[in-house]
């Protein structure tokens, strides 16, 4: 057994490298249990135990489905596992909510309750903001105030416009990462926009957005077709970005910008949770 110092020694570092995984402890245990009060155990998305424990098969199925769901919608889980008769003196079956509690059945000789409550250490969705024009700068005001790592791709001289964001990067250079989910945005308007559009193409992203016209898009989409990039590459540009808000003002387009991130995201995590569900 793994040291609950340790584990949360191993929780540090995970969180550090922007891996996704759930922290499992038992709150509550009554008479015998295989796991006591204080065990943790590190879960990973695929609902293999990375480090720890939180008892054998008694409670452990219980957990890492739980452990599965907690990753896909970022809510946690409060599991109480409990032996048969218990649950049915409470009119209760396994596989029942009750209160923000999820019940399973302990078949176990041991016979005794565990409450093990699951948490999901998800790291930070990823705003990616091209351009350093006023509507840029909004975004990635917005991002920061909404939890996300905003990373902006613009002229290292234009650093001073940006406020307290994660990462600057001078020009349109940016590496494929499994750190996040990423969400782009093209906000050049105008200062590198074909430039900015074929290398946001080039990555994985959830999300890819152009701040322009229809017009304007059709026109860039000409000029990279004749360039070789693939029409379903650019499918994924999603333009005019922005819900429709009648926005008119760089902060109201921005606001238009993030809710439809935020939609995009909440979107596809709801999709992932039932997968997993």
């Amino acid at each position: 057994m793994t040291p609950a110092a340790d584990i949360l020694d191993l929780v540090s570092d995970l969180k550090a490298t922007g891996e996704a995984f759930a922290l499992a402890t038992v709150v509550r245990t009554v008479s015998l249990t295989a796991a006591k009060a204080g065990a943790k155990a590190v879960i990973r998305p695929d609902g293999t135990i990375s480090d720890g424990w939180i008892g054998g098969g008694c409670a452990k199925s219980a957990v890492l489905k739980a452990a599965r769901e907690a990753i896909a919608d970022g809510k946690p889980r409060l599991v109480s596992v409990q032996p048969a008769d218990l649950l049915q003196e409470q009119g209760l079956t396994a596989g029942e909510e009750s209160e923000g509690v999820r019940f399973a059945s302990n078949m176990c000789p041991s016979q005794g309750t565990m409450d093990i409550f699951v948490e999901p250490m998800l790291p930070k969705p990823e705003l990616v903001v091209c351009g350093a024009s006023p509507v840029a700068i909004a975004l990635t005001e917005l991002g920061r105030q909404f939890g996300y790592r905003v990373v902006a791709c613009a002229p290292k001289t234009s650093r001073e416009a940006f406020g307290d964001i994660d990462q600057l990067i001078d020009g349109f250079e940016l590496e494929n990462t499994n750190r996040s989910q990423r969400f782009i945005v093209v906000a050049t308007q105008g200062s590198g926009d074909l430039a900015a559009l074929r290398a946001m193409l080039s990555l994985d992203a959830n999300h890819i957005a152009f701040v322009g016209s229809r017009k304007k898009m059709a026109n860039l989409r000409g000029r990279l077709t004749a360039d070789g990039v693939a029409p379903e590459q650019l499918d994924r540009v999603k333009a005019p970005a922005g819900l429709d808000l009648g926005a008119i003002t760089p902060q109201e387009i921005a606001l238009s910008i993030i809710a439809e991130v935020i939609q995009s995201y909440r979107q596809q995590q709801q999709a992932v949770a039932k997968q997993t569900a």
